[in-house]
């Protein structure tokens, strides 16, 4: 029988403490000696082995829950819908397919959307409708219109413009007195004769555009004109000339001005770039490494969501680029007018989401800082002037 733990450690310790001369009489004899090693002998030995048949039940164990693991099948990858082309004639926002995502979607002029203008993704991978499809509103093609009348489209439908003359949904009938075709057409629901006014004249009518706008070959549409195209200088020197819709803009960006370590430069006509910042100086590193300036010019009354400016980065040559981007709308007076989100992984977008109606200037400034492993490297601004036409067209 293998003595208890403490007994043998007893032993142990009067071995250690007994002198080699064995003069003293409480040192044991060779004989209890030599009891107390076969017993601490086969103390180890025991716990020797039920060390070991830990050890083989741990192994045991581990391979079992690596065989569980191994039987579990991979992580279930993101609902994500199909993917979804713009309509043909027509044009698609959203480029994201996770569920919950939106995909919105509209015709070019002269074509009407058949089906939803938008749809979003379920959590079964499906839309919540079917892809539309754009059709051509064309309803002259069929040549309506008798004795010379001129077909004009409509929603759904046309009209006839009869030459003098003539009356009738189709200038059918013999016209006994002048009809004044722009009041006629001018009321509402009527398809607009003239892209901006009609002026009634005996017998018929001709379109006029506004100042800064000509009349096309049509003789109904207005097309801007191009001011700042015109070979004398129409803006004072030092200034850049920016067309807008139906006039002109002179412009003269500007860098910031220096305060104390940090000064910018102009690289371009449209561009500042800060000038190096001194190795302990972390507030000059946060202000923007470059701001850059844009002028768009959009009609009135402009359908939205619609997608007016892009934002992205690019790494120097040999030299790795950031691994994230942060974009976000900084300044400006657009009053909740625009939205700025990712569209991919190096760039965003600033989105029109409230229809704007001219004459109006809006300023927004968005920006994007640059991070490589979660560290900050650069801030970029871009200051953009939106000059709306007092007209939709």
């Amino acid at each position: 029988m293998v003595p208890s733990c403490p007994r043998a450690l007893f032993l142990l310790l009067l071995l250690l403490a007994c002198p080699e001369s064995r003069a003293s009489q409480n040192c044991l004899n060779k004989q209890q000696l030599l009891t107390a090693i076969r017993q601490l002998q086969q103390l180890l030995k025991g716990q020797e082995t039920r060390f070991a048949e830990g050890i083989r039940h741990m192994k045991s164990r581990l391979a079992a829950l690596q065989n569980s693991v191994n039987r579990v099948g991979p992580d279930a990858p993101p609902v994500s819908c199909p993917a979804l082309n713009a309509p043909l004639d027509g044009r698609k926002f959203g480029s994201k397919y996770l569920v919950d995502h939106e995909v919105h979607f509209t015709c070019n002029p002269g074509f009407r959307l058949v089906g939803p203008s938008s749809v979003v993704c379920l959590p079964n991978g499906t839309w919540t409708g079917e892809q539309p499809r754009c059709k051509d509103i064309s309803e002259c093609s069929s040549q309506p219109c008798q004795n010379g009348g001129t077909c004009v489209e409509g929603v759904n439908q046309y009209k006839c413009i009869c030459p003098p003359g003539r009356t009738g949904s189709r200038c059918q009938h013999q016209a006994q007195t002048d009809v004044n075709e722009c009041e006629l057409y001018g009321q509402e629901g009527r398809p607009r004769l003239c892209m901006h006014a009609c002026v009634n004249t005996p017998g018929s009518y001709r379109c006029a555009c506004p100042s800064g706008y000509r009349t096309l070959a049509d003789g109904k549409s207005c097309e801007d004109i191009d001011e700042c195209a015109s070979p004398q200088h129409v803006c004072p020197r030092g200034t850049l000339c920016i067309n807008t819709g139906g006039g002109f803009q002179c412009v003269s960006p500007e860098c910031p001005e220096g305060s104390g370590n940090v000064s910018y430069v102009k690289t371009s006509p449209f561009q500042c770039e800060r000038n190096p910042c001194p190795m302990d100086s972390r507030p000059c590193r946060h202000l923007p490494k470059t701001i850059s300036f844009h002028y768009l010019s959009l009609p009135s009354n402009l359908k939205t969501p619609i997608t007016l400016f892009r934002m992205a980065t690019a790494s120097a040559p040999g030299r790795p680029g950031p691994n994230s981007l942060r974009f976000g709308i900084v300044g400006g007076n657009s009053r909740g007018h625009f939205v700025m989100q990712r569209s991919d992984r190096q760039t965003g977008e600033l989105i029109l989401v409230q229809t704007l109606e001219g004459p109006q200037t809006l300023e927004v400034d968005v920006d994007m800082s640059e991070y490589l492993d979660r560290s900050f490297q650069a801030n970029h601004v871009s200051k953009v002037t939106i000059f709306v036409s007092p007209y939709d067209f």
